[in-house]
Parts: structure tokens; sequence; C-alpha cells
């Protein structure tokens, strides 16, 4: 059974940065895909990032540039460095894990409130 455990998230001005970590236990986090999505209050949760087990990462058009997920295998961890942050960006952030094949995601964490104000 594979548990993820956000952390990280609180209340920034806008332009200021964070780094979301999202803590894996049960499996290592480079033996699955590896993602971060977020949900605002009244709109649907979205895609945010991506990283394979292989390091290839993907970003939605929102966030690239800005944002960088990344991984410390030594402590089978996941990290979502976001800089620049802008109003928009405030949500609810989750990890989430599948085997790298999956079009669906097994494992959720119970998320992290990132508030950006401006």
């Amino acid at each position: 059974q594979v548990q993820l455990v956000e952390s990280g998230g609180g209340l920034v001005q806008a332009g200021g940065s964070l780094r979301l970590s999202c803590a894996a236990s049960g499996r290592t986090v480079n033996s699955m895909k590896m993602s971060w999505f977020r949900q605002a209050p009244g709109k649907e949760r979205e895609f945010v990032a991506v990283r394979w087990s292989s390091g290839v990462t993907r970003y939605s058009d929102s966030v690239k540039g800005r944002f960088t997920i990344s991984r410390d295998d030594a402590k089978n961890t996941v990290y979502l460095q976001m800089n620049s942050l802008k109003p928009e960006d405030t949500a609810v952030y989750f990890c989430a894990a599948a085997n790298n094949g999956a079009t669906t995601y097994d494992y959720w964490g119970q998320g992290t409130q990132v508030t950006v104000s401006s």
C-alpha cells in the first residue's frame, strides 16, 4: 500500500516562492510516475506537473517556467518548487502516484493548501 503525505503549503505574497513536499511510503518514488495536481475553489482538479521514473518531466502551460518537479530518492520524496507565484495559483495541491504507463492514478495524498495574496 502506497501512502503519500504532502507538506509545505501556506500563505505567500504574489511573486513569492514555496516548496511543496510529497513523502511516499510503501514503494519508491523512482519506480512510479509522480505528479502534482491542484484544485481551486469551485473548479475542477487540474494537472500541474509530472515526473516519470526515467526523469522526464512535463508541466501545464500555466506553470511552465515557474514550477519545477524534482525527486530525492534517498528521502523517497517528490518536490514541487513554485516560484513567481500568482493569486491564480491559489488551490489545494495534491500529490499522486501511478505506474509509469498508467492513465489513471492509484494513490493520492490528502492535499496541502497554497494561498497567494495579491
